[in-house]
This record gives C-alpha cells, structure tokens and sequence, in this order.
C-alpha cells in the first residue's frame, strides 16, 4: 500500500559531521524530514530497533516513506543516502554523466578518507582517554595533508566537484566546520577557508546546523 506523499523522511541522527551531512541535504533540497535523535553518548545506536535497518550502528540512517517504488525504503551510510535524495530530488548531481562522476569520486574521497583520517584525529587529539603522541602526530599530520588536497581543488574551482555547489560539498563541509578539532588553522588553506565561509553563509546550512534533537 502507497503511503501519503507529503509525509517526512525520518532521518535517524546526531550533533555529527556524518548526522549534519544529511541535515544539510534535507534542508537544501526542501525536502520534508523529521530528526529523530539517536543519542550515540548513551548507547542508542545499539539498540534493537534501530539495528533492523543500520545494521553497522553508525548514524545517519533513515526511513523514506515514499521510496522509488512509492514503499517505504531504509538506508544507511551517508554517502549512500546522499546519493539517494539527491537523485530522488533531481538536485545538487550534476548535470552530466561526467558532472556526476566528479561529484561521486570527490564523494568517495569524503567517505575514505577525510572522514575516517579526520574522525581518528578528533579521537586522539580530544576523546582518547590518555594521550598517545604517535597517534596524535600520525592523524593530525594526514588532516593536514588531506586540507592541502582539498585547497589545491578548491583554488582551481569553486566548489570541490567542480564549479556547481553538490552532495559532495554537503558531505566535506560538516568535517571541516570541526577543523579546530584536527590541529588544523584554517587560515593556512586560504581557498578552503573561502569555500567554507561561504557555505556557513548559506540558510540551509545554518539551519541544518541548528536542528533541534530535544
């Protein structure tokens, strides 16, 4: 049975650079969503019924009630999820197949590296419960390296696929808003410090930023 078009996409989520990801998307898009907090502090990303449809425990995950066959459809991983409201909405995927490629690969390099680098850094640098100096240099060190990638495309274009704002801005912004995190100063990467200043500019942004999980 069809469920009604206008109900939200429940989006299971944290105050993370993987949750923010998909606010952003949510909110560029004017989709209709509803944030449901799982609170990752207390365990919730472990429970029962949140692991039937993200079965890793990782947030984001979400519900769309209206799916491509007009069912309801589950989808974890961020990257993925992207790609789906992206492509449900027509929105921010290019618009070429070449467009696209740029956008999934610079994507993927999200996905690989600058997430899981950067996430080790914001562990051994803050939530790591004693220091460990070999860890501390080894992730801040690649943070810095992946910012010089990142600032290098960005003084070739305006946006990190190209010249058109994308999924793939969405998914890299979220990580470098915690840039204090990583031992990185962002006034060493001047084009990345531009591109980031005007993405915290954008409404949609600001508001994906602010989303109430009360």
């Amino acid at each position: 049975m069809n469920t009604p078009q206008n109900e939200p996409i429940e989006v299971y989520t944290w105050t993370t650079p993987n949750g923010y990801k998909i606010h952003i998307a949510c909110e560029e898009m004017g989709l209709s969503w509803k944030p449901i907090a799982v609170d990752i502090g207390k365990g919730d990303q472990f429970k029962p019924d949140f692991l039937k449809f993200s079965p890793n425990n990782k947030i984001p995950a979400i519900i769309d009630p209206n799916g491509p066959d007009g069912k309801p459809l589950a989808l974890f991983e961020s990257g993925a999820i992207l790609i789906y409201l992206a492509e449900k909405t027509g929105k921010f995927f290019g618009n070429s197949h070449r467009e696209r490629l740029s956008i999934i690969q610079w994507l993927m390099f999200q996905m690989g590296g600058v997430g899981p680098m950067l996430g080790q850094a914001h562990h051994f640098r803050i939530y790591a419960p004693e220091p460990i100096e070999y860890a501390i240099n080894r992730y801040t060190t690649e943070a810095k390296r992946l910012y010089e990638v990142i600032n290098k495309q960005l003084s070739e274009y305006s946006y990190i696929a190209g010249d058109d704002y994308s999924i793939a801005d969405m998914a890299l912004y979220p990580w470098v808003y915690r840039w204090q995190r990583q031992g990185i100063e962002l006034s060493d990467y001047p084009a990345v410090h531009k591109w980031y200043e005007a993405l915290s500019a954008r409404p949609a942004v600001i508001k994906a930023l602010n989303t109430n999980l009360e």
